[in-house]
């Protein structure tokens, strides 16, 4: 129960600061390729927090995995422009930590 609880942590966690992201780069952009993966990770990783625990168990590691898969094509597309999106990396290393739990129940 102490796992799915600091899973449900870090998702808030990594939800509202993706959000946050959103608003302190003016990500709001017609042309921002990441605004729609963004908004579904914040989404799927705050009603996965919110879920009851029998639910969140499932739902938790699905909602880091696509996390992890969209902050992990972040970090690449700043490698290509030789760069090192470092709070992206340590989305995705967070996140695709958390996805491959086993138990969160």
């Amino acid at each position: 129960m102490r796992l799915l609880n600091a899973g449900r942590l870090v998702a808030a966690v990594l939800s509202l600061t993706t959000f946050v992201y959103l608003f302190v780069h003016d990500s709001w952009r017609a042309d921002n390729l990441f605004l729609v993966p963004d908004l579904i990770l914040v989404a799927a990783l705050a009603v996965a927090a919110a879920l009851p625990a029998r639910h969140a168990a499932v739902a938790l590691p699905v909602a880091f995995a696509y996390a992890g898969g969209v902050l992990a094509t972040s970090v690449a597309s700043y490698a290509v422009r030789s760069e090192l999106g470092l709070p992206s990396l340590a989305g995705a290393v967070t996140a695709l930590a958390l996805a491959r739990t086993r138990r969160t129940a």
